[in-house]
């Protein structure tokens, strides 16, 4: 079934039906994969001569369950959230920028609106329990269980049905520094070991970070091996609603780009709870090959579409740059002449 055509799935009402959707996710279609695979060799260039698009294209179709992939409803989905955290000054951007991007995005005048435009994708921005900050997890969980509950509804909900790509992608001060707490959670690390310079900080603020992310891993020790639990006491509702988004795809059949650290780091949680969780989606980039992001991209064994353009801006804007490189795939695997069609004699 074409992915346009999925019904929306209900969202979870309780932790409990949450994992058990996480627990029960629907395959890639192998034959439609194989047939994919199968007309690739029929194409007037020598076997896996485009490289990576021959596997985009195949991951395109498998997930939206139709051997001609296609990408007439492109989706990016930006989710906006703040952070209680940022009591610590974990950023050097005040917390009203959160608010400001989001009415820049509204108003056109932001990276990703251009990048969007270009690439014939429909922009949609949901700004997360209307942009109210978490509570700071150093001191409690960021998220009550029936905010986490919401947050990840709000993800559901906005995924458009008649969707063929979905790039997902954050705006949220502060919110690097919940994404490097989820990672060394996830990870059973420090906060030396995944806090980064986010949006700008020195060496000082940095470790400054780190320290600030030990703080909250140490009071919420007892909670920290159900992924789950540690989504909700040390993310943001901006990246719950990038894990509901990115779970209702996948019920959808609907493939996802993923947006550097940030967004990787909001699903993180998703392969923890299911070793093939996140194979529906691709990561768009890295903006190093030692940074946060590649080490990230290891530990989940994802692979950036792009690389070497040092990309760090977040709202969607590695994701979105994706989209020409997969329309290219899809057209050169539904337009290529076979050799029995062109007349070109092949490989003896």
């Amino acid at each position: 079934m074409p992915s346009s055509l999925s019904p929306r799935p209900s969202a979870p009402l309780s932790l409990h039906a949450l994992r058990a959707l996480c627990m029960d996710l629907p395959p890639a279609n192998t034959q439609v994969q194989h047939a994919i695979a199968q007309r690739e060799a029929t194409l007037t260039k020598p076997p896996g001569s485009l490289g990576q698009l021959e596997e985009m294209t195949r991951w395109l179709g498998g997930w939206q369950h139709s051997a001609t992939p296609r990408l007439e409803h492109v989706h990016v989905l930006i989710f906006a959230g703040n952070h209680g955290v940022m009591a610590h000054h974990v950023s050097p951007w005040p917390v009203e920028v959160t608010a400001q991007m989001v009415q820049n995005f509204q108003h056109g005048g932001a990276a990703i609106n251009q990048i969007a435009r270009v690439a014939q994708a429909r922009l949609a921005v949901v700004a997360v329990y209307e942009l109210a900050p978490t509570t700071d997890f150093t001191l409690a969980p960021a998220m009550t269980e029936a905010e986490f509950l919401s947050a990840i509804q709000v993800g559901f909900n906005a995924v458009p049905p008649d969707c063929d790509l979905l790039c997902l992608g954050e705006m949220g001060i502060g919110n690097t520094t919940a994404a490097s707490a989820l990672c060394a959670a996830l990870t059973h690390q420090s906060g030396t070991d995944w806090a980064g310079q986010g949006t700008g900080l020195d060496a000082a603020g940095t470790a400054h970070k780190a320290m600030v992310i030990d703080t909250a891993l140490a009071h919420h020790a007892a909670h920290l091996d159900d992924p789950l639990d540690v989504a909700r006491r040390l993310g943001g509702y901006e990246l719950a609603a990038t894990l509901g988004a990115t779970l209702a795809a996948r019920l959808m059949h609907i493939p996802v780009i993923l947006d550097g650290f940030v967004c990787t780091a909001a699903v993180a949680p998703l392969a923890h709870l299911h070793p093939n969780a996140l194979d529906h989606t691709v990561l768009s980039h890295c903006p190093t090959p030692t940074g946060q992001t590649a080490r990230l991209a290891q530990h989940l064994r994802m692979t950036p579409i792009l690389s070497g353009l040092g990309l760090r801006l977040g709202e969607a804007s590695g994701a979105a740059l994706t989209i020409p490189l997969l329309r290219a795939a899809v057209a050169c695997h539904t337009g290529m002449a076979t050799f029995a069609q062109a007349a070109v004699s092949e490989k003896a």
